[in-house]
């Protein structure tokens, strides 16, 4: 069960961090109904991440809660993805941050929703209606972006470049996955790269995006290794639950 527990909060901590910092531009869009989509992202995001943390601490069966492993947990006990946790530089980094995250969502719980664990195929097949919302507006951002202003063009094709590095630590493996591939439990992600980077390129090239080089590749998020920002966004996540852990939200 070991395995699963990890497996779980993997899938959850990459939820939670990005709702997080999605959440950190609510009444920052740039006109009221992009303020909205954002923010209804945000809770997707932050319902997909109650609904894993739920059933990780019923797997863990430990006594620990939800809102327990939401908020109790030290840095390097989370294993989001090293993407989740960049900042908002600008609306363009929000919009590509979401769209390289939205693609591998949509493909991961488009397999998972297969699951031979059917808690988790019932969380993805519920999380993918929201996903493919998602992929589809953040699409049409790159796009709008991409072929709008010179300075919209400089500015997507800028964050595209500061993101890149971030995107391969999305399809590593390690003997988790192994062992829940082989149960048919979690799914192999070179098969979900491969979808990817054709939706990624399908997408740069409707932009007149350019597909950065291979360069440094981000990495250590499956052993709890962050980048410094997580710190940042645990101090004020988990500030209130630290200070008053009897009360009840």
């Amino acid at each position: 069960m070991k395995n699963l527990f990890k497996y779980i909060l993997r899938l959850a901590d990459n939820s939670l961090i990005l709702g997080h910092r999605l959440s950190e531009n609510c009444s920052w869009g740039p006109y009221l109904e992009e303020d909205i989509s954002i923010t209804n992202t945000a809770l997707d995001l932050l319902g997909q991440a109650e609904e894993l943390l739920i059933y990780a601490a019923e797997v863990e069966n430990e006594g620990r809660t939800a809102d327990d492993l939401a908020y109790k947990r030290p840095e390097i006990e989370y294993y989001n993805v090293q993407l989740t946790e960049q900042p908002n530089e600008d609306f363009a980094h929000i919009q590509v941050r979401q769209f390289f995250m939205d693609a591998f969502n949509f493909y991961l719980y488009s397999a998972l929703k297969n699951s031979s664990d059917t808690t988790i195929a019932a969380i993805s097949a519920k999380s993918l209606k929201e996903v493919t919302y998602h992929l589809r507006r953040s699409s049409e951002w790159m796009i709008r972006l991409g072929k709008g202003t010179s300075e919209s063009k400089e500015r997507v094709n800028k964050a595209v470049n500061n993101l890149w590095q971030f995107t391969s630590e999305l399809f590593e493996m390690d003997e988790v996955d192994e062992a829940l591939i082989s149960e048919g439990i979690a799914v192999d992600l070179n098969e979900i790269k491969k979808l990817w980077n054709d939706k990624v390129t399908e997408i740069f090239e409707m932009a007149n995006i350019s597909k950065p080089e291979d360069g440094y590749k981000a990495t250590g998020s499956r052993k709890g290794y962050h980048t410094e920002y997580l710190g940042y966004i645990l101090a004020e996540m988990q500030y209130l639950p630290r200070a008053y852990p009897t009360a009840k939200w």
